[in-house]
């Protein structure tokens, strides 16, 4: 009789199954959010509230969520969080020219940080390997070691391709291109690693932690050595069937042209890239210029500078307009390096949107820098992670 007792308390709809459920949604509802207060956490899942305090006491007694600041964890006016215990997520970001691995908490907290230059002909076999080395040195910091890493997300400045895996051409780090990067990843650090171009990831930071938050329809565009854009729609990132939506770099703005790296003439990425701007410059204004140099010029009163910065402007604005057109979103954020110029960049890059796009798809639309600067794309890897981890 008892046996059949325990096999009844485990069927679906018994009162041990629904209060495993019940534990489950609390713990999807931080997993996704970060932190919540009690009644932000009964709104999102649906639970009486006394059933999600009940629930709240439950997993701060087992240690699996913590109140903050509180010596009661009924007290629903505080926020919830979920402990150190429940699992680390990595990022991991392959830029142009750099390395950069974070560890966070299920609580979406970055907790430890470190960052290498790279050379941009490395291999990718050498970029996981230092990465490997990054993520052991940061793990070390914290006292912990890998069997504490739920999931992992990795970015490169470079197209998937969703059927193979493999990174796509164009990219500037051509050491990975028809590499498996998720499957080499996986196999040398242990774990499941998931893969993302680096626009998808600074949507997907920007969203989280950033200039995006709140929003359910949200574009992204990065300005630097390459140009591309992330979309969240409906609140969900989306990368379309083959995984290469958001390609805006390489729209054609000028079908006679510079020969673009993709094949084509006269991309965007071929007017407005990091490098192309300051080659622009570099003539008159010396040959070790920088993005951040010219921006400083530029609010100094150099004309020179002010005019190419507008004109770049101008040249992502035509661009910028045209997805607008096709997406529709509510918010559109600009990141990269070229994000350093502000207001130079986005004046004229606002005056050519509301030039050439439908006026009912940017009529309320809000343009704005991105707030996460040069960590954003780290920070998405680590989003991709969290998100990788939430259990089904």
């Amino acid at each position: 009789m008892r046996d059949s007792d325990n096999g009844d308390s485990q069927r679906p709809g018994s009162q041990s199954s629904l209060k495993s459920a019940n534990q489950h949604r609390v713990v999807r509802a931080l997993q996704t959010s970060g932190e919540l207060t009690q009644a932000e956490i009964a709104r999102r899942t649906g639970l009486a509230p006394a059933t999600v305090s009940n629930m709240v006491k439950e997993l701060t007694a087992a240690g699996m969520v913590a109140v903050p600041g509180g010596d009661h964890p009924g007290q629903r006016g505080r926020a919830v969080r979920l402990t150190r215990r429940m699992g680390l997520a990595v990022g991991i970001d392959f830029g142009h020219r750099h390395l950069t691995v974070a560890v966070a908490d299920m609580a979406h907290e970055v907790l430890a940080e470190e960052r290498v230059e790279l050379g941009t002909g490395h291999r990718a076999e050498d970029g996981v390997v230092q990465a490997g080395a990054l993520l052991d040195a940061a793990l070390d910091r914290l006292g912990c070691d890998r069997k504490s890493v739920l999931a992992v997300g990795m970015g490169l400045p470079a197209p998937l391709e969703t059927d193979t895996g493999e990174v796509g051409g164009p990219s500037i780090l051509p050491g990975w291109v028809g590499v498996d990067a998720a499957a080499i990843a996986s196999e040398y650090l242990g774990t499941a690693v998931h893969v993302d171009n680096d626009a998808n990831l600074g949507v997907l930071a920007e969203h989280m932690w950033g200039a995006g938050r709140g929003t359910t329809d949200l574009a992204y565009i990065k300005l630097s050595d390459g140009v591309g854009a992330g979309l969240v729609l409906d609140g969900r990132l989306y990368r379309g069937r083959g995984g290469t939506a958001g390609e805006i770099g390489h729209l054609t703005l000028d079908e006679f042209g510079q020969v673009c790296r993709c094949g084509n003439r006269g991309c965007l990425e071929t007017l407005v890239a990091s490098h192309v701007v300051i080659g622009l410059l570099a003539p008159s204004r010396g040959p070790d210029l920088s993005i951040a140099d010219i921006v400083a010029m530029a609010e100094g009163g150099d004309a020179a500078c002010i005019r190419v910065l507008a004109d770049t402007g101008r040249h992502v604005g035509v661009a910028a307009a045209s997805l607008c057109n096709l997406v529709n979103p509510e918010r559109l954020v600009i990141g990269g390096e070229l994000a350093l110029a502000g207001e130079l960049l986005l004046g004229p890059m606002r005056e050519v949107v509301g030039r050439y796009a439908v006026p009912s798809a940017v009529r309320s639309l809000d343009i704005r820098v991105a707030e996460l600067g040069p960590r954003a794309q780290v920070l998405g890897a680590v989003a991709l992670g969290l998100r990788s981890a939430l259990p089904a």
